[in-house]
This record gives structure tokens, sequence and C-alpha cells, in this order.
């Protein structure tokens, strides 16, 4: 003989948990592709000279003495 029992307090919270689980598991997805871009520009920017001065002028708005620089929004 098996007795089973079910509150509709549980029902709701397993679904409740299951789509925390999913919305976890894609932001563990989402944070390793970002890890691996990451890695992927990092290794570019060690590598060339060229690479890490486009970084600064594109990120840090960094520009040579004899330049000027206009920000268009």
């Amino acid at each position: 003989m098996f007795s089973f029992f079910v509150t509709e307090s549980n029902i709701f919270a397993r679904f409740s948990y299951d789509a925390k689980i999913i919305e976890l598991n894609g932001q563990i997805d989402h944070y390793r592709n970002k890890t691996i871009e990451d890695k992927q520009k990092l290794e570019e920017l060690q590598s060339d000279k060229d690479r890490i001065e486009k970084f600064a002028r594109e990120n840090y708005l960094m520009k040579k003495e004899n330049e000027d620089v206009f920000i268009l929004e």
C-alpha cells in the first residue's frame, strides 16, 4: 500500500525551483561564452602591439599628442 500526498505549495515550489535552475543554467552558459571570448581577446592583445593601441583608443579614448578625438553618439 502506497500513500502519495500532493500539496499545492510543493508543486508551485517545484515549478519555481525548476524555473530558477533553467535561469541559472542560462547564466552559466552566458558567462562561459563570455570567458572564452575574453580569453581570445586577451591572447590577441598580448600578441600584437597594434591591437593594444586599438583597444586603448576605442575603450579608453586615448590619443596621440597631435590628434583630436571626436565622440559621436
